[in-house]
């Protein structure tokens, strides 16, 4: 080290075990490392925390500091803040970590000077680097140019291999149990939270029993009820469940970064001939949704063949989104494969190995018979012939209207 004051390594215990093998990283890291000889890039510095995840194990909380993945031709450095101590040092599946200390200011780009070589290449996120950071990062590294790396790497993230499609199956069997944890705390008079909290902790009991050498972070659950789900990522709130009311199950099981789900559409007691015309009309879209996933499909294909079935309806005008997304190293903060979205704007090709949601959305406003969101959503495995379904949870109103 050159600046100890400012700069050091922690090296508290032992390198833990990794969510996947040493293996799993090393096959990342190569293929990165082939994208980069491709595009000419000498160095690259990842600041997202999916990336970073995806190429090291190592999660970050960024609190307001930010953090790094170096990756060079034969050297793979995580950079994080000394609030931290040896945890990103344990973690991390790469060569070393550095760590920065909060003496002195910008001694985060102090640690990427002493990482990267201020010449050639430098790959970086454009989609996750802020303009200040930007501008900081170009007086750091005066004689580098800075190219764009972001959308090359979400490329190989979109296609998983066995180890990430294992881990995703034991997130969605997570999430069915959270979806019977919900149906089970679910009563009149019951607040939104009560409902939800009973998901999250049997969710985050399950993947501690199942992943007992993992960290355990940021599973949540969104339980909405009446005019609270009208959109699909409304927070909970404390309003009490009432008889009639439409619901919206929504449990989100995080495995190292990796995120699942489980989405139902529910009623307490009963629901309205309105409401199950509603309901029924989007299961139907969902039910051919699930059909359309394969390999060789287009995403907006898919968009506009289920766009049909709601104009058939009458109810085009109502959907909220697009028709599904992929998985991997998400969150709600985390950031997505954004190039594999089932929307009308995107044509990229289903392949095996990708694995993606379908979840179609109708919302009728306040006012309006049958009001409120309707929501399914199962995951699927793209196959070298079709798709497999590993969300178990039923779906409609043979299944979810809840007796009071």
């Amino acid at each position: 080290m050159t600046d100890p004051e400012n700069l050091k390594r922690i090296r508290n215990g032992a390198k833990v075990r990794h969510t996947f093998a040493d293996s799993e990283y090393a096959a990342r890291q190569a293929s990165l490392r082939g994208v980069m000889a491709a595009m000419k890039v000498d160095s690259v510095l990842f600041t997202s925390i999916h990336n970073i995840n995806y190429y090291s194990d190592f999660l970050y909380t960024s609190f307001g500091r930010p953090y790094g993945l170096v990756v060079t031709g034969d050297k793979v450095v995580s950079i994080s803040a000394n609030i931290d101590g040896g945890q990103p040092w344990r973690r991390t599946a790469g060569t070393d970590n550095v760590v920065y200390t909060d003496w002195r200011r910008d001694n985060y780009f102090r640690a990427i000077q002493q990482e990267v070589a201020n010449k050639g290449r430098v790959g970086i996120e454009f989609d996750h680097m802020n303009l200040e950071t930007e501008k900081k990062l170009r007086a750091a590294l005066p004689n580098a140019e800075l190219i764009d790396i972001a959308k090359a790497a979400m490329g190989l993230r979109m296609v998983k291999s066995a180890a990430e499609i294992a881990l995703i199956k034991e997130g969605a069997r997570i999430a069915d149990i959270g979806g019977a944890a919900c149906v089970e705390a679910i009563g009149e008079g019951v607040p939104e939270h009560e409902v939800a909290l009973n998901a999250t902790r049997a969710m985050v009991r399950e993947i501690a029993k199942t992943f007992p050498h993992g960290e355990l972070m940021d599973s949540w659950t969104w339980f909405q009820s009446g005019i609270n789900t009208d959109g699909a990522h409304n927070p909970v709130t404390s309003r009490k469940i009432r008889k009639g009311d439409i619901l919206s199950l929504n449990c989100f099981p995080m495995i190292a970064g990796y995120y699942t789900a489980l989405e139902r559409t529910l009623f307490l007691d009963h629901a309205s001939p309105r409401a199950l015309e509603l309901w029924e009309i989007n299961c139907k879209v969902h039910r051919h949704g699930l059909t359309l996933i394969r390999p060789g499909k287009r995403c907006c294909d898919i968009a506009d063949e289920l766009n049909g079935i709601y104009t058939d309806h009458g109810l085009l005008k109502y959907r909220t989104f697009g028709y599904g997304h992929s998985f991997g190293v998400l969150c709600h903060y985390y950031g997505r494969e954004a190039g594999l979205e089932l929307r009308e704007d995107i044509e990229t090709v289903l392949a095996p190995g990708m694995v993606v949601s379908m979840e179609p959305m109708i919302t009728l406003p306040e006012g309006e018979p049958g009001a409120g969101g309707y929501r399914e959503h199962d995951i699927l495995v793209v196959t070298e012939n079709g798709a497999e379904d590993i969300t178990r949870f039923p779906f409609g109103p043979e299944h979810n209207i809840v007796k009071a």
